[in-house]
Parts: structure tokens; C-alpha cells; sequence
């Protein structure tokens, strides 16, 4: 079968449009600004004990249907997933991910998670110095440390996905992950100034992991589990404007001050009273990336705990968009330009072979 040049050019051109049709413009931008209905968590340090309850009851609520961790068996549904569809089933995961291997003789004793992996989607992590002694002391004390995805107003993992697997829930500011979109690039893993997302890379059929403020147990009227489960209020849940203010309120108050903190939610009437401490650095949070729903509160610098001091305060996508939005044109001059390649190298080949054969 043969081609005319007029034919090729028509394929080409009319290719051409079907690609540059999806492209979008460079003016779709995300918004810097934070949904009013926006819920968060606040985590205050000073207040945590290091017992990891948020850790054990973040795997064992995420691992039902529509939790972070629930995976319908090796593979999502290799129908389900090829046709974009959500799985039919149901059934809980038998267990839930607990990483028993980390540490020599634990023999499956206590989930051991070393870091944040594609089965913890939340750690708490110990900060020491010297004797360790005083806790929340930057010399000679120790403190602990949260980590887990922060849910930027303006994500950076949302605005550099292609297929739009990470999606930024408009109501609730949720960033969220769906499975049956992803490709697999990881460009998440790239943008996020946190290094938060994880990638499965033991799994015969990966996806990508993270926090997604048991999403799930929101839309049924429920909170997050890590704070429903902190026994001190280290971890409480609330609406992102209200939880703002009262992050600012404790880092504005007198070291040694009594203070009811309240515990699971911030209007919640079960309270932990205590004084004060004297917090480091800023509220984490506020400025970072843009800002984040997540907050963070510490008596030690955050600096020396391990988080960035090199994060903008400017939203990421505003600085990764004009490159993001230009990747479909790569895709589409590679197109253009390889069809082009082949067709000539195509016409010279069959021009060869036509002169062999004039010449027998």
C-alpha cells in the first residue's frame, strides 16, 4: 500500500488537530486560594507523646474500600482499570500494611515503619540531642515529629499530573489520588517540595501513596483517624480557617501559660489542660508552598527536625505551569517530526528500490 504526498500531509495535519485539541491553554491555572469549606489538621509537638496510635489507626481505617491503602487484591481490576472504572468489590483488606520486616527480631511483634513507604501514609518521627533528656529541647532533649502530606492550597503534585490522578477536592481541599487515571510518570514525586508522595515499587501493579485526610470517613461525617485517635490532641481535626487561628493564638501566647487543648477536633469539649510551650520558629504552614491545610507547631526549629528551609512561599504551580503546559507540544513535535522522518526515509527507500529494479 502506497501513500500520495497530498494523503500524507492530510494524515499529518489532521493529526495534528486531534493532538493540539486536548492541549491546554497556559492561562488554566490553579487557584491560590483556600476553599472555604477547607478541613485540615494541626499538629502541636509539644503535645505528642510518640505512642504512634495515629500511625496503627491510619492503616487500619485507610485499608477498607475507598481508604488510601485499599488495593482490591494484586492489580485494581485489570478490567476495571483499563476502562477507568471503579472496582465492584467490598471486602476490607485481610490486614492492614503493617512493616514488621524493618527492625531484626520483630518478627512481626509491632509495625516497625522506618519512613513514609506505600504502606504508611503517616509517621511520627524522634528528634534527639545529647542526653536527650529534656523533652522539646533543641540541646540535650528530645521531641517528636509528624510527617505526612500536608494538602497544599495550590498542590504541585496536582498541577504537574498529566492524566489528572491527583485531584484537589473543590469543596473540601482534599488532594486525593485516583489509581484508575495514573500512568505511572511519578511527577508527583518530583514536584512536592515535602517529597511526600510514594511509589509502590514492590507491587506487581503499582500506584502511587499518600495521606488523602481519610477522605473517605469525611464524606460520611467522620474526621480524620490520626486525630480521632490521639489520645493528648496533638493531632486535631477542623475546619482549616478556625484551626489557623488557633495555631497563631498558641504561638502568640506566654510560655508556661495554662491552656485547655482540645483533643480529636477543635470544638471538641474534651480538653487536655496544660501549660504553654515556648514554640520555635513560626507556624508551619501558613506561608509554605503557598500555604497547606496541614499545620505544624513545634518547640524545636523545624530546620532541625529535617524539614526544607528553601520552600517558597510562593504557590509551585505558578512556577512549574508554564512548563507543565508545554509538555503536550513536546509529545506533538515528536509526533510531527518522526511521521515526517519515516515517510521521507520511506519515499528514499522505495526510490532505491525502483532504481534496483530499473536497473535488472
Amino acid at each position: 500500500m502506497t501513500i500520495s504526498r497530498r494523503g500524507f500531509l492530510k494524515g499529518v495535519a489532521g493529526s495534528a488537530a486531534v493532538l493540539a485539541a486536548g492541549i491546554p491553554t497556559v492561562e488554566a491555572k490553579m487557584s491560590t486560594e483556600l476553599p472555604p469549606e477547607a478541613v485540615g489538621l494541626l499538629y502541636d509537638a509539644t503535645l505528642c507523646i510518640g505512642c504512634k496510635s495515629c500511625m496503627v489507626n491510619c492503616k487500619t481505617k485507610n485499608s477498607v474500600p475507598g481508604g488510601a491503602l485499599y488495593k482490591d487484591g494484586i492489580v485494581p481490576g485489570v478490567v476495571d482499570s483499563l476502562l477507568c472504572r471503579k472496582s465492584e468489590k467490598t471486602a476490607a483488606i485481610l490486614s492492614p500494611p503493617y512493616e514488621t520486616k524493618t527492625i531484626r527480631g520483630n518478627e512481626g511483634i509491632w509495625d516497625a515503619s522506618q519512613d513514609l513507604s506505600g504502606d504508611t501514609l503517616n509517621i511520627i518521627k524522634a528528634y534527639r540531642n545529647g542526653t536527650g533528656e529534656t523533652k522539646d529541647s533543641p540541646t540535650n532533649g528530645h521531641a517528636f515529629f509528624k510527617q505526612q502530606c500536608l494538602h497544599c492550597i495550590s498542590p504541585a503534585c496536582v498541577s504537574v499530573c498529566p492524566p489528572g490522578a491527583l485531584i484537589k477536592d473543590p469543596k473540601t481541599g482534599i488532594v486525593y489520588y485516583d489509581a484508575y487515571r495514573c500512568i505511572g510518570c511519578r511527577y508527583c514525586q518530583l514536584a512536592c517540595p515535602f517529597t511526600i508522595p510514594r511509589y509502590e515499587w514492590n507491587s506487581a501493579w503499582p500506584e502511587i501513596r499518600k495521606c488523602q485526610l481519610c477522605r473517605h470517613r469525611v464524606a460520611e461525617g467522620k474526621y480524620a483517624a490520626c486525630a480521632e485517635f490521639c489520645p493528648t490532641g496533638a493531632t486535631i481535626f477542623g475546619n482549616v480557617t478556625a484551626l489557623r487561628e488557633e495555631a497563631k493564638k498558641r504561638f502568640a501566647m506566654k510560655p508556661g501559660t495554662i491552656y485547655d487543648f482540645p483533643v480529636q477536633t477543635l470544638d471538641s469539649k474534651n480538653c487536655s489542660t496544660r501549660p504553654v510551650a515556648s514554640y520555635a520558629d513560626k507556624v508551619y504552614g501558613l506561608t509554605e508552598a503557598g500555604g497547606t491545610q496541614n499545620l505544624m507547631l513545634s518547640a524545636v526549629s523545624f530546620e532541625l527536625l529535617g524539614f526544607s528551609k528553601d520552600i517558597p512561599a510562593s504557590a509551585l504551580p505558578d512556577l512549574t505551569w508554564a512548563y507543565i503546559a508545554k509538555i503536550p507540544w513536546v509529545f506533538l513535535g515528536v509526533f510531527l517530526g518522526g511521521t515526517s522522518l519515516y515517510a521521507i526515509t520511506s519515499r528514499r527507500n522505495k526510490n532505491s528500490a525502483d532504481k534496483e529494479d530499473h536497473h535488472d
